[in-house]
């Protein structure tokens, strides 16, 4: 069994700037999520969730930028700096970054942008948030489609596990912009409501923005009461198809089994599942497959996307982070927009937020490209 934690954590989105607050709001069922109809971002109106611009401005100043910084950054920023000073971790050459990010800074490339065409390198993202805290070791850079925040969480583990950092910061972020969401709709696959995951009557995706930083750990010293200890990973490529899900749902299903392989628990030993659910035909069903091949049918399970909308290589990390304090405040989250089921294998879907001991949850996470990662996570206290 590992003893490698995951421990201070922060979220900065349309529902909150700290976690708890975030939290928060998803238990009283509050929605990030609202209708935007602007020609200049999308020719047809949809529904996103955005950070709030001003208050995003009013609380990257306080840090004091000595020079411009792009929304990602700036959000990103943000967020890691809270883990950081909650964490009272020196930064030494023992100490590890991570930024996992699907499109970086995309908005770069747009004709209005005042940043030069190279910041919407992902390695310049790396460098800007290296920098600005001072970390000794160049920033790996995770962008592995929709997996990108869950795979970084796994990738901490093995540098920690392999002795090449004793503690490893994580920031993860994705920022709505014209060229993300035109891309979505080419697919038909943005929805003018609130999406539904694994509901019949579902008619596709929100996409949202969202920042969400970790401190990843072999010591739990001074670490928050939600902190939990990783027991096990896995990451798989079904290699099905660019944009398409296996049918069968391969990839999830080898990496849950080798997650669950590493931990050495069974099935029954999992109180609650952070699903992936974006509230596309495709996904929610090879999602369900897998989940009926692994016999967890029964286990209560969420997808968040109906509070964040899915908030691309952010979303994995996000919903980790809310999943650590479901089992720290022993609650099951309703998951938002379902009514009743439309995929064609049974899944225990959390209907209504309710009290409930937690000890152990798992949290799955699949991409374009193929890629799937499954994560399984233990109260540590």
């Amino acid at each position: 069994m590992s003893n490698i934690f995951v421990s201070h954590n922060n979220i900065v989105s349309s529902l909150g700037f700290t976690s708890e607050s975030v939290v928060q709001n998803i238990h009283n069922e509050v929605s990030g999520l609202q209708f935007i109809d602007d020609p200049n971002i999308l020719p047809e109106p949809c529904y996103t969730s955005l950070v709030h611009t001003e208050k995003l401005q009013t609380e990257f100043n306080i840090l004091n930028p000595q020079k411009e910084y792009t929304r990602l950054e700036q959000m990103m920023i943000t967020s890691l700096n809270k883990v950081i000073l909650s964490s009272q971790i020196d930064i030494n050459n023992r100490v590890g970054l991570i930024v996992s990010t699907t499109k970086g800074n995309v908005d770069a490339l747009d004709n209005n942008s005042p940043f030069p065409k190279e910041r919407a390198y992902l390695s310049e993202l790396g460098k800007q948030i290296k920098d600005f805290f001072g970390f000794k070791h160049e920033a790996i850079v995770v962008s592995n489609a929709c997996v990108s925040g869950i795979l970084a969480v796994a990738i901490a583990k093995r540098y920690i596990s392999q002795g090449i950092y004793d503690h490893v910061f994580i920031t993860s972020g994705d920022v709505i912009t014209e060229f993300i969401l035109s891309g979505f709709n080419s697919f038909q696959a943005l929805s003018n409501e609130p999406c539904k995951p694994y509901d019949k009557n579902r008619t596709g995706i929100n996409i949202g923005e969202v920042a969400a930083s970790v401190l990843v750990s072999k010591d739990d010293k001074n670490a928050p009461e939600e902190a939990v200890r990783i027991l096990g990973e896995g990451s798989c490529n079904d290699a099905n198809h660019i944009s398409g899900p296996s049918r069968t749902g391969e990839g999830l299903f080898r990496s849950m089994k080798s997650a669950f392989n590493q931990a050495a628990i069974s099935t029954n030993d999992i109180d609650y599942i952070s699903a992936h659910g974006t509230a596309t035909l495709f996904n929610d069903e090879m999602e369900t497959i897998a989940f009926n091949r692994m016999q967890l049918e029964q286990v209560p399970l969420n997808s968040l996307k109906g509070y964040f909308g899915h908030s691309l290589g952010a979303s994995g990390l996000v919903e980790t982070i809310v999943g650590m304090h479901a089992l720290k405040n022993n609650t099951l989250h309703k998951s938002l927009g379902f009514e009743s089921l439309g995929v064609t294998k049974p899944i225990n879907i959390i209907t209504k937020t309710t009290e409930k001991k937690l000890q152990t949850f798992l949290k799955t996470a699949s991409g374009f490209g193929g890629c799937n990662t499954a994560v399984i996570f233990q109260k540590n206290k």
